[in-house]
């Protein structure tokens, strides 16, 4: 009789413990898909996918300090290639520069304002000129804010009887502003000044 109990006890005691065993990986899996889960949660709403020409593209979001760089040389590129983009037609001037003067404070239309007033866009339409530029480096500066910048890049000035090399050296600072159709990376260029602006090669068409 006491052989029996002894043995069920004996049972029940093991079947205690394998219960127990199995409850508690159980909660492990779960714990562990619930953080799987979360994890690729969060992954996925990090990722979005573009739609561009027909192709599905992935990208990934980010902060924006993660790119400081990059974006504070991209904006200076742009404001340059508009500001100093010209074409002997009115309204390709104006829309340029405006564009330019969303991405820089007041030291940018000053500039402007200087060209303007000595004639600079009435020579480029009236001489049919056309001025490109190629921006070769852009050297940012993140350990400071704001941000001080150096540009350096050649312009292209095509004239009827020739093709003039410019070289050509900004510097300024660039301050977080928020982002806007009109500027995009949300950066504002301020105390922008040119270095060197001289011709470096001239060619007769």
């Amino acid at each position: 009789m006491f052989q029996k109990m002894k043995s069920i006890q004996g049972a029940f005691a093991h079947v205690r413990i394998f219960t127990l065993v199995i409850v508690l990986l159980s909660f492990s899996l779960s714990a562990f898909t619930i953080y799987k889960s979360m994890l690729l949660a969060s992954k996925t709403q990090d990722r979005i996918y573009v739609l561009a020409n027909g192709k599905v593209l992935e990208a990934f979001a980010s902060e924006k300090k993660d790119n400081i760089p990059v974006e504070a040389r991209d904006h200076v590129k742009m404001f340059h290639y508009y500001f100093f983009t010209l074409d002997p037609d009115e309204t390709v001037i104006k829309n340029n520069i405006v564009r330019a003067l969303y991405m820089a404070d007041a030291s940018a239309k000053r500039q402007y304002e200087n060209l303007k007033e000595s004639g600079y866009y009435n020579n480029v339409i009236s001489g049919n000129i056309s001025q490109k530029i190629e921006v070769d480096s852009v050297s940012v500066n993140v350990d400071q804010y704001p941000y001080y910048f150096r540009c350096y890049a050649h312009q292209r000035i095509i004239r009827a009887t020739s093709i003039v090399i410019r070289s050509l050296t900004t510097e300024g600072y660039i301050r977080n502003i928020s982002r806007s159709d009109n500027n995009s990376h949300g950066f504002l260029i301020e105390r922008w000044s040119t270095l060197e602006n001289r011709d470096i090669n001239t060619t007769e068409r």
